[in-house]
């Protein structure tokens, strides 16, 4: 069977139905070219292998293929309301998928920044920038739940980290995202408005509180299990330094040093700043 037959076939047979309805031929171009991209790496002996639970292709191989041409881990510790990581989405993220860079990275979000949880059960979130970061981090879970592929849930993240940077970091109308990108709002407001969100949120916040070492500002940017801390902006060097694929990507012969922003330290959010967790609204949508 060819690549398309083998597309097709399981595009049909391995995703749930509400998802094929809702991504509709977009979710099938996004899986062909993801095994597009994939195939670019595959030598003689390997074979493809859905996993249903990660909604991804893994290649299985009896070559050292394998391990060379791993994606390298990029994970990305953030909340949608901080100066910092809203430009980082919006600029500096937004890099990889414009020179191609994001074929060889496994990319991670995890939507929970500087939040503490509280209340009955630990199941009350407290944000750092207030109810409106609550809820629009959990809009950023929940995007990431109803559409895996990371090309598709970013457009609609950067779309609203965008807004917020236009609208000086303050809650946007990010609803208007969902016409900007032209996907389906029903999955994320079901989300969003149902037990799921929270489900995520609590997710996120037991990945972001097991970190080791602990993260100590966002946004915090983690390349292969290692914390870039305060070089986080030159994470594009740090995943070319990391793959171990046959073919470097044009993107990386001609990535020039990344230079790191003078006024970093205006933009990042730190971990426990009184003033403002302490005065931030709670979020408990279930109750």
């Amino acid at each position: 069977m060819d690549g398309i037959g083998i597309g097709i076939g399981i595009y049909l047979h391995e995703f749930p139905n509400s998802y094929r309805q809702e991504g509709g031929i977009y979710g099938f171009v996004e899986l062909m070219r993801q095994m597009n991209w994939a195939m670019n790496d595959v030598k003689a002996g390997g074979e493809w292998q859905w996993n249903p639970r990660k909604s991804s292709f893994t290649l299985a191989s009896n070559t050292a293929d394998k391990k060379v041409n791993k994606k390298v881990k990029l994970d990305l510790y953030y909340e949608t309301l901080c100066p910092g990581c809203s430009k980082f989405m919006t600029y500096d993220l937004m890099e990889i998928f414009a020179n191609g860079l994001i074929n060889i990275i496994d990319l991670h979000f995890v939507p929970y920044g500087n939040a503490e949880l509280g209340g009955q059960n630990n199941t009350t979130v407290y944000c750092q920038h207030g109810n409106n970061e609550c809820e629009l981090n959990m809009v950023h879970a929940c995007a990431i739940y109803a559409w895996p592929y990371v090309n598709k849930h970013f457009d609609f993240l950067h779309c609203i980290e965008h807004l917020v940077v236009q609208n000086n970091y303050e809650m946007p109308e990010w609803e208007s995202c969902f016409g900007e990108t032209g996907f389906d709002s029903t999955p994320v407001m079901d989300c969003k408005n149902g037990p799921k969100g929270l489900e995520l949120i609590l997710r996120y916040a037991n990945e972001t509180n097991s970190l080791k070492p602990p993260h100590e500002f966002v946004p915090w940017v983690v390349v292969d299990g290692k914390p870039l801390r305060e070089h986080g902006d030159e994470f594009m060097t740090y995943v070319c330094k990391a793959y171990k694929g046959k073919h470097l990507p044009r993107a990386c012969k001609n990535l020039n040093d990344q230079i790191v922003s003078e006024v970093k330290e205006n933009k990042i959010c730190h971990v426990k700043e009184p003033a403002k967790l302490s005065s931030a609204p709670k979020m408990s949508p279930v109750a």
